[in-house]
């Protein structure tokens, strides 16, 4: 292959199991448990790219006839739980965005605590939602177009 030929592309498995081998580097580096005060962070600025990410899970989502809700979950930079709504798919009241991103990270993760991880909703996670975020350790809520930040999650 010549320095002007592009690589093939990834499979869809590979891509995955990639992806899925890069969040676990990036969340084994998180701090395991961090108090809810270490996790608020001052100078934290919710990015608009992350938003963009829970979008497109809403886009989705409506794609395949569902709830038009949609989240992602981020830490050290990159996205590690991803979820669009599947309530109606999935015929599970349960299949929110918000837990199917948690849900998704901690699969991809092998683990339940998410300590330091910022999850992005296309809108205000509900109080279940809310509170299986607490559960799972989510430092910080981000919602809306506007980059509502919701702050830590409470139980």
């Amino acid at each position: 292959m010549s320095d002007t030929e592009a690589a093939p592309p990834l499979s869809p498995s590979r891509r995955a199991a990639l992806a899925q081998a890069i969040a676990a580097v990036v969340v084994a580096s998180l701090p395991r448990s961090v108090s809810s005060a270490e996790q608020a962070e001052p100078a934290f600025r919710p990015e608009r790219r992350w938003y963009e990410a829970a979008a497109s899970m809403e886009r989705l989502a409506r794609s395949w006839g569902d709830q038009s809700y949609g989240a992602v979950l981020v830490a050290g930079g990159i996205v590690i739980g991803e979820g669009p709504s599947r309530v109606i798919q999935l015929g599970d009241s349960t299949a929110h965005a918000e837990r199917e991103a948690i849900r998704d990270a901690q699969r991809r993760l092998g683990r339940t605590v998410l300590a330091g991880s910022v999850l992005y909703s296309t809108s205000r996670p509900c109080g279940l939602c809310e509170s299986a975020a607490a559960e799972a350790g989510i430092a910080r809520m981000i919602y809306g177009a506007e980059l509502n930040d919701a702050g830590a999650p409470r139980q």
